[in-house]
């Protein structure tokens, strides 16, 4: 690395405390809203390293925030510790070996990203009291990223109404600064209401509830015409109204996933969507509920923090690694296909580079995604105070997150370099923010910008609560 930061020596002191911790994150995977173990390791860690602990954050029993500092801007750094279901893999193996049959993993690299998260933290409170500067960060462990939208619910509530910027990072297959391209979402359970009956003996007595959500989602795949090609709506069966054939199913709630570009896109999709619920009904003779699950928005970008934290990796370089970890990352390379692999060069608009294992160049800032777009409760937070994210490489180029290859990768050394990495950049866009005011003052305009545009609306109902 090239122009030593005297912050990365911070990083660089507490390296090994935070790549243990993203281990035993890694070996305690758990979803939504029931990070008990996880959470404890971090609340541990922020106890150890002397910052002031607020817990059950939002109400939430998974949520933990931890301040350091006196006075000055308020810097938050976000980390996330939850995993994916059915994607438990052992680690350090190029060959699908689940732990356990069906249990959870770490598919998202959401255990490197809480860990360095806390680790960029952590240097930035040493740097301020070893520099006597003015200025507090606050870390925030955050649950349920994957579809529970814990930052939304933490965001309504207020949490980030005194905080003058917001960094966060995601393990990625490339390094350089995120793309604020993401979709909004809301996931919405209809329960449709129906009658009982003997299927053969008095079918005509029955109202199939089962028959309503089925007749919900033709409408909503005829739906898919009409809608904008970023559009996006999923489904999953909640309650297919039991396992007895010969019962016409009184009851049955389908959970639907619908996500589009913005925030007013969002919510006249929505509207189309309960319009078909409504129909579904209307035809087979049932009744209809419906109740908002999560919901989130899309980025906002702000390109003064885009430019200063583009700055600090272009400071770094490229993560350094090693023979080893390009041999490992060649054997996981051998699971993908040629698609997967040009995936990672599709999202950063690049030309594909043959035999190319690990990332070992520095993404440019302004550069075109022919990449798919997904969703992220971090949208939330970016339009509720400036935020920025960077995107660090942890595993072979072509990783389809998601996947067991990514857990494979989870615990590699790979894995480890690129978490600190992350740490390094985190803190160093830190420090540069609270040094230099006045790219607050032009972040906070960019931001006040986007919003005398479009204002914020919560994508969740003021009434519906953390499904903890």
């Amino acid at each position: 690395m090239k122009n030593a930061d005297p912050i990365w020596d911070h990083v660089d002191r507490h390296r090994d405390d935070f790549i243990a911790l993203s281990d035993r994150v890694f070996d305690t995977p758990e979803t939504l809203y029931a990070e008990y173990k996880s959470v404890a390791e971090h609340v541990q860690m922020l106890r150890a390293q002397g910052f002031k602990i607020t817990e059950n954050a939002a109400g939430i029993t998974t949520a933990v925030i931890g301040e350091a500092g006196d006075e000055g801007p308020v810097i938050a750094i976000l980390g996330e510790f939850d995993a994916l279901p059915y994607l438990s893999q052992a680690p350090g193996v190029a060959e699908h070996q689940p732990i356990e049959e069906g249990g959870n993993g770490h598919g998202c690299g959401h255990n490197l990203l809480g860990a360095a998260a806390l680790l960029a933290a952590t240097a930035v409170k040493d740097w301020l009291a070893e520099n006597g500067i003015k200025g507090r960060v606050r870390y925030y462990g955050c649950p349920a990223e994957e579809g529970g939208a814990a930052k939304t619910y933490m965001v309504r509530e207020g949490l980030f109404d005194d905080v003058d910027a917001a960094i966060s990072w995601h393990p990625a297959t490339f390094t350089g600064v995120n793309e604020a391209r993401s979709l909004a979402n809301t996931r919405i359970d209809f329960t449709f209401h129906g009658k009982a009956a003997h299927a053969a003996g008095a079918p005509e007595l029955g109202r199939s509830a089962l028959d309503a959500v089925e007749l919900m989602n033709i409408g909503v795949n005829y739906l898919r015409e009409h809608m904008p090609d970023s559009a996006r709506v999923h489904y999953a069966y909640l309650d297919a109204g039991g396992v007895a054939p010969n019962v016409v199913q009184a009851k049955a709630t389908v959970r639907q996933l619908v996500r589009a570009s913005s925030l007013p896109d969002l919510a006249d999709l929505v509207t189309r969507v309960r319009k078909i619920a409504d129909g579904a009904a209307l035809m087979t003779g049932t009744q209809v509920t419906s109740q908002v699950f999560s919901g989130v928005s899309n980025l906002l970008g702000n390109r003064p923090l885009e430019e200063t934290m583009q700055h600090e990796l272009e400071k770094l370089g490229p993560v350094a690694f090693d023979e080893t970890d390009l041999s490992f990352a060649r054997e996981i390379q051998t699971t993908l296909t040629k698609a997967d692999i040009n995936t990672t060069f599709k999202r950063i608009g690049a030309k594909p580079k043959k035999d190319l294992a690990l990332c070992d160049f520095i993404a440019a800032l302004d550069r075109h995604s022919d990449g798919g777009e997904g969703s992220t409760d971090v949208g939330d937070v970016s339009w509720a105070v400036p935020t920025v994210q960077a995107r660090v490489a942890t595993c072979a180029i072509g990783t389809p997150f998601h996947t067991w290859q990514t857990v494979a990768q989870g615990k590699a050394p790979a894995a480890h370099k690129g978490m600190v990495y992350a740490a390094k950049a985190m803190a160093a866009t830190a420090c540069r923010l609270v040094e230099d005011p006045s790219r607050i003052e032009a972040a906070r305009a960019t931001h006040q910008d986007h919003l005398g545009e479009t204002p914020y609306t919560c994508p969740i109902p003021d009434d519906v609560r953390p499904p903890v």
